[in-house]
């Protein structure tokens, strides 16, 4: 049996990896270097790589964003953290403006390979600004790969993908499964943009991605003692979405539930929604339904619980569609 790891080591093990197949891999961020991030990611990688490699930088995400646009721009590939999600904001501009637009601004003539990794999600008890699902905002943006992983094989393997992409990524982080573990396999599960099916099942889809893989599975878990067949699928990208995966699934269930911890008003759940509608009416057996967080800005640490869908919500939500 393969030895066990966490998610924050298949991501170290991955940008290693990738340190060592390209000198023109760099990292950047806020105590990333010699603290090694505030969950301990990066640790270990200055010390092995050096400081020009491994690059604390100052508080000012938009100067981070912006030297690593440079760096791109002159055949580097920058790999930068934002220490937690609600910090990327002093950064937008650079990013929805500059990072997405240079490629067809240049016609094709420029290429900016950059990675912002985020650790984004709650259930950690953090404070404000600490643990946003601000996804949407970027998979809106043309000229953006977004990604997010939930297990350890996948960060391992898809940071390296991101890495080597040659478009910029936005790659998603679920801070409360870092400890998470699980095995790394030898290869990865299909290329960047692709979903996969984590169970199959027959009654009804649940799309999800990030912290809520592992919610749905257990939630699959539960319906199965009750006599019901869940299909879980992990997006693992939001933009491009997998959608031959996505409608291949609806087609077989008839039915389908989107999970997402980010807010449901014009959340990804309302893209998907509306591309399955789209796609897969003759197929739907029952209304799509989406569960997720409000339309309220993230709560206190101390009633975040009551905030962040849980099994019982997806249960309840399955119940609803299996009442058509």
């Amino acid at each position: 049996m393969a030895e066990l790891t966490t998610l924050a080591k298949g991501l170290t093990t991955g940008l290693r990896a990738a340190m060592e197949a390209d000198p023109k891999v760099v990292l950047m961020g806020e105590d990333i270097g010699k603290l090694g991030g505030v969950f301990r990611v990066t640790e270990g990688l200055q010390k092995d790589f050096g400081e020009e490699r491994v690059m604390d930088t100052p508080l000012a995400e938009a100067g981070i964003v912006a030297t690593a646009i440079g760096l791109a721009i002159r055949g580097y590939r920058p790999v930068v953290e934002i220490q937690f999600d609600g910090f990327v904001y002093p950064a937008f501009d650079h990013i929805v403006s500059t990072l997405a637009k240079l490629h067809a601004r240049s016609h094709g003539g420029i290429r900016v390979p950059v990675v912002v990794r985020i650790p984004f999600g709650g259930g950690i008890g953090a404070v404000e600004h600490h643990s946003e699902s601000n996804e949407a905002y970027f998979a809106h943006t043309a000229g953006l790969r977004v990604v997010a992983v939930s297990n350890p094989h996948d960060a391992h393997w898809m940071i390296r993908q991101a890495i080597e992409c040659d478009d910029p990524v936005i790659f998603y982080e679920p801070k409360r499964r870092y400890w998470d573990k699980g095995e790394v396999g030898e290869a990865p599960r299909g290329d960047l943009g692709s979903a996969q099916v984590l169970r199959e099942g027959t009654d009804v889809t649940i799309l999800c991605y990030g912290p809520m893989v592992r919610t749905c599975l257990q939630a699959a878990q539960a319906a199965e003692e009750e006599g019901r067949s869940l299909e879980v699928v992990d997006l693992r990208s939001l933009s491009p979405i997998d959608t031959e995966t996505v409608f291949a699934s609806i087609a077989k269930t008839g039915r389908c539930v989107i999970v997402h911890e980010a807010a449901t008003f014009l959340g990804m759940g309302a893209e998907l929604a509306a591309q399955v509608q789209e796609h897969c009416f003759y197929s739907l057996e029952a209304p799509i339904l989406r569960v997720g967080g409000y339309n309220v800005p993230y709560p206190p640490a101390r009633i975040e619980e009551e905030f962040l869908p849980d099994l019982d919500r997806v249960l309840d939500a399955v119940d609803r569609s299996m009442t058509h």
